[in-house]
């Protein structure tokens, strides 16, 4: 009335007085949004430029807060600028105390610290900061192509590294497995080592085991055990004859070199016989 404020009308129907009142601005306590595009510069001289989405409303419907809304500025834009100022300085002076390899990874303290920061100043004005989105965080093209570049050696960095890891770890398996199986081959040919030394001794036994019992029926009958050896002796040659694949052997077939032959037999026989079992 007259210039002077009088009171806020609620939403529904509402009496004017004519000619004494007049509206004055009308206030929405609906959710508003505005984008923003600004840049930055970072502790070591980067500038980082920002897409953002600013959220926001009045704080509520009473009429202090409605009082606050219409007459902190004179008119909306001013409200938008010092708005959009205030968060730009906040978000640079955020950014100021950083590095620029930090920035990408500070989205969320941006938002918090920005909030933090900018909260008790809205509600002042009547309002309340409902929520700031980043959108995107870029930098200039040389800042850019440098990023590339280091993501790119990193990669081929891990990407040796895997390669020298899964190499060593097949050559450390592959000289396991050779190793076990120079182990289990020599294990192998000592056991068959072992039966084969078994194997001659129980035949030396059996042969020994046959020739005395055959001696010992010879003796019986009244002949002589010399026959034996004889009978070795032309088995032997036998062998020698079937099986010696073109060798020549030169052998004494005259009744001295026979007797002979027979007697170192002999000799053997009992020097062998002699020696502790």
């Amino acid at each position: 009335m007259f210039g002077k404020y009088r009171r806020a009308a609620r939403p529904g129907l509402n009496m004017k007085i004519p000619l004494l009142e007049s509206v004055y601005r009308k206030v929405s306590i609906q959710n508003r949004s505005v984008e923003l595009e600004f840049q930055a510069v970072t502790n070591d001289q980067a500038n980082v430029y920002f897409k953002s989405m600013l959220l926001y409303s009045v704080q509520n419907a009473d009429e202090e807060t409605i009082k606050k809304v219409a007459f902190k500025f004179f008119a909306d834009k001013d409200l938008m600028q010092a708005l959009i100022r205030t968060i730009e300085g906040n978000i640079r002076s955020f950014v100021a105390t950083k590095k620029q390899a930090e920035i990408l990874a500070l989205r969320k303290e941006i938002v918090e610290y920005v909030k933090t920061e900018i909260d008790l100043q809205l509600e002042t004005w009547g309002y309340h900061l409902q929520d700031l989105q980043i959108n995107d965080i870029t930098f200039d093209k040389v800042i850019l192509d440098s990023m590339s570049r280091v993501v790119a050696s990193n990669n081929l960095k891990a990407a040796a590294e895997n390669e020298g890891q899964a190499l060593l770890i097949t050559k450390t398996k592959a000289a396991e497995a050779e190793g076990n199986a120079i182990k289990i081959s020599a294990e192998a040919e000592k056991e068959a080592a072992r039966l084969r030394g078994q194997g001659v001794a129980l035949f030396r036994q059996e042969v020994a085991k046959g020739m005395t019992e055959a001696a010992e029926q010879m003796k019986q009958a009244n002949l002589d055990t010399n026959v034996i050896l004889f009978s070795m002796w032309t088995e032997a040659i036998k062998n020698f004859a079937e099986f010696g694949k073109g060798n020549v052997i030169f052998l004494d077939g005259s009744p001295d070199g026979m007797e002979m032959t027979m007697k170192q037999i002999q000799a053997l026989m009992i020097k062998q016989a002699g020696q502790p079992k």
